[in-house]
């Protein structure tokens, strides 16, 4: 499946901040999810005090929880500890295919099966700055001061979710988030930026499609 959304900001009827979004799933398996089940959401690369991917992860699992389809969402600090010392940081599994070994040992499946989660979600991903130019002077004198100039960056922000089910001990499928957009500061006197929010608009994008994976039983066709 492929969506693509522009969201463009206008300035002064010039100036705009463009975003591309291009959703991709596959889905390998039925899937559904019930009204006591959760779901764990977590960060597939540990860099510890690495603020803004840690703050992704956050605004996926709120808007998972929230509006419409909404999914129980098992908080992953609690889901470390219990299952402690199995997902810290040295120990966890580096990614989905490294997870049958573990949850098939018959204490750690009966610590999952008690919390009642469902499936595993792995996030993977970050946003990088990919390019940028023009500039921008500022200078004050006796009669004031002014900027003039423009200056420009493209963002890429780009993640998975790849889904584990619990229950069938399988690889369910994933969902891949792209998003680019580009940013500008224009100035004439006075700098106006433009910001092209590519991280928020993959956490909306990457949450809602998550939701519709899990709810929705079927497969992709």
């Amino acid at each position: 499946m492929l969506r693509r959304l522009c969201a463009t900001i206008i300035l002064a009827n010039t100036v705009s901040a463009c975003m591309t979004a291009r959703i991709e799933e596959t889905k390998d398996m039925a899937t559904g999810i019930g009204k006591e089940e959760s779901i764990v959401i977590l960060a597939t690369s540990y860099h510890t005090g690495n603020e803004t991917e840690d703050k992704f992860l956050n605004c996926v699992s709120n808007r998972v929880k929230q509006g419409a389809g909404s999914i129980n969402v098992y908080p992953e600090s609690e889901f470390r500890d219990a299952l402690f010392p199995w997902f810290e940081p040295r120990t966890a599994p580096q990614g989905i295919e490294d997870l049958p070994g573990l949850i098939s040992r018959p204490s750690i499946a009966n610590r999952i099966r008690e919390r009642k989660i469902r499936y595993i979600v792995w996030v993977n991903g970050d946003t990088d700055q990919t390019g940028g130019g023009g500039s921008l002077s500022c200078a004050i004198g006796p009669g004031g001061g002014g900027c003039f100039g423009l200056a420009w960056w493209e963002n890429e922000s780009a993640y998975q979710a790849a889904v584990w089910d619990l229950e069938n001990s399988t690889h369910a499928g994933a969902i891949n988030a792209n998003v680019t957009g580009t940013s500008v500061i224009p100035a004439i006197v006075i700098p106006v930026p433009v910001i092209a929010r590519t991280q928020a608009l993959a956490c909306k994008s990457l949450a809602n499609q998550l939701k519709l994976f899990i709810v929705n039983e079927g497969p992709s066709t």
